[in-house]
Parts: C-alpha cells; sequence; structure tokens
C-alpha cells in the first residue's frame, strides 16, 4: 500500500437535508488529507441535490457529484455501488449522509493498515448519537461484539449479528480496499425496499467469509439515532421475520454458489431458518 493512499469517500444520500452538510464537512475536517467523496444522489429533491452539487463545484478534483440516470431512487445498494464504481482510491470508506466523522477517522484507521499490511477491511465502534435531537442527552459508545484484534475468516461470522450475537460494525466505520469490493462484488442490489435493511449484512457476510478483518475499539464515528430510521423496522415482528428469511435464503444460496461448505455456518444458517420457519 501506498505510504498515503487515497481514500474514496462514499456518500449515498436520499432527502438527508443539512445533515448532508455534516457529513461532507465531517471529511473536509479530516487530519488525513488524501480522499475524495463520491456523492451518490438517490433521487432527491433539489434543493438537496444542489447541496451536492455546490460542493463538487467548489471542490473539483475532490467532491464528485453522480446521479442515476433520470434522477430516479435505485436504492442504497445500487447507490454504494455506484459509488464503488466511481471510486478512484486504492481504499474506500462509507459515509452515510446522516452520520458524522470525529477529525482522526481516516488518519486512525491507515494507521491500523500500515501496522497490519494483512488486513483487508477495518470494523470500527460507533458513538450513539442522541444528543443531535435531544441536547444533553449522554451519547454512548458501542463497541462491536468482539474484541480488538485481527479475524479470520470465518470467525465473525460465528461471532456476530445475524448469525452470531455480538453488535455489528456500523458502515460509516468501515473501511477496506478497492481490491477487496472488486473481488466480493459489491453490495446485493436485490437487498431494495423493506430488505434494504439487511443491505449492509449481505455485504459483511461476504467480506467475513473470505477476508482478514481488523475489529478496532476505537469510535471516530457519530451514527444517528433517530425513530424513523430503516433500523428502526426490526420491532415489526412480521417485517423482521419476512427479511431474516430472505436473508438466510440469500447467504445459503450464496455458500451453495461459493462453494463454501464450512460445516459450522451451513448449521447455523439450517438453524436460523427452521427456527423462523415455525415461530
Amino acid at each position: 500500500m501506498n505510504k498515503e493512499p487515497l481514500v474514496s469517500v462514499i456518500i449515498p444520500f436520499l432527502n438527508p437535508g443539512n445533515w448532508l452538510t455534516e457529513a461532507i464537512e465531517s471529511v473536509i475536517n479530516q487530519t488525513y488529507n488524501n480522499w475524495e467523496i463520491i456523492l451518490v444522489d438517490d433521487g432527491s429533491v433539489k434543493a438537496d441535490s444542489n447541496i451536492a452539487v455546490n460542493y463538487s463545484k467548489k471542490n473539483p478534483g475532490k467532491i464528485f457529484y453522480v446521479e442515476h440516470e433520470k434522477h430516479v431512487n435505485k436504492g442504497l445498494p445500487v447507490s454504494r455501488n455506484t459509488g464503488i464504481e466511481n471510486a478512484n482510491g486504492q481504499l474506500v470508506a462509507f459515509l452515510d449522509a446522516d452520520d458524522c466523522w470525529m477529525p482522526q477517522k481516516l488518519e486512525n484507521q491507515l494507521y491500523i493498515f500500515k501496522k497490519y499490511p494483512e488486513v483487508q477491511m477495518i470494523c470500527e465502534a460507533s458513538c450513539f448519537w442522541y444528543s443531535w435531537q435531544y441536547p444533553g442527552t449522554e451519547n454512548f459508545i458501542q463497541p462491536i461484539g468482539t474484541p480488538q484484534g485481527i479475524y479470520q475468516p470465518p470467525e465473525l461470522m460465528k461471532a456476530l449479528y445475524p448469525l452470531g450475537e455480538g453488535q455489528p460494525p456500523c458502515p460509516s466505520g468501515i473501511i477496506l480496499t478497492k481490491e477487496v469490493l472488486q473481488r466480493c462484488g459489491g453490495f446485493e442490489e436485490k437487498f431494495s425496499g423493506i430488505y434494504q435493511l439487511y443491505e449492509d449484512q449481505a455485504f459483511l457476510s461476504k467480506i467475513y467469509s473470505r477476508e482478514t478483518i481488523y475489529i478496532s475499539g476505537e469510535a471516530n464515528n457519530c451514527y444517528r439515532k433517530r425513530a424513523d430510521s430503516m433500523s428502526s423496522a426490526v420491532n415489526d415482528k412480521n417485517i423482521y421475520k419476512k427479511v431474516r428469511l430472505f436473508y438466510l435464503a440469500w447467504l445459503e444460496d450464496y455458500f451453495l454458489k461459493s462453494n463454501n461448505t464450512n460445516p459450522k455456518i451451513v448449521q447455523l444458517i439450517a438453524g436460523f431458518k427452521n427456527k423462523l420457519m415455525l415461530s
């Protein structure tokens, strides 16, 4: 890896309002400066699209605006993949449009890559951010559900949700090599609509099953907690069951097609499917 590799920061957005400004500024204020931002417009209203367009005009060669043909809404997995296709960096990081980074996020993660050259992806803890809406409310650091360190495949599949019990990483805390993204095929675009709830889990499952990963206890990303987020759908048991069965069926098929016959993983998938179908 180069001494100061270019990091492509992919920010897909759909009507985020001024949150998009906060997200972009949190990248601009990074202590590590060799980055580019790919702003992927997923069919936003004109005012929000203009925020992204204006940033790209003011920062040529650093911030890029991309939209889908005819300005249609295609969903988060397609938008993330569009960002990946337009990324020039050796490393790729994701930032949701309603989240923010702390200034040393990229610098700290680049240090880990340099220290452990075998690592292909880094996932860090997250600050669950409540005070944005309720000043004075205490935020808290949500660690990933495994100790800090290096993990070989498929250890994290057994340890972290949705097959394990540990807390999974938030997308805004993930950075990985462009090579891995090309190798795994990016995000699964069939996880749209209500199934978008598991779009990040399907993606992570592919990485967990084949790559060396570093879990970090640092939390340099702020995950904006809000009642109307996609993750709130887990409170609807019918939606949760339907989406989880869809994910398990996809995962079973993915392993079958990739000739992954790890018996413990196959057994875990079958066990969850049977339990859900009987519930």
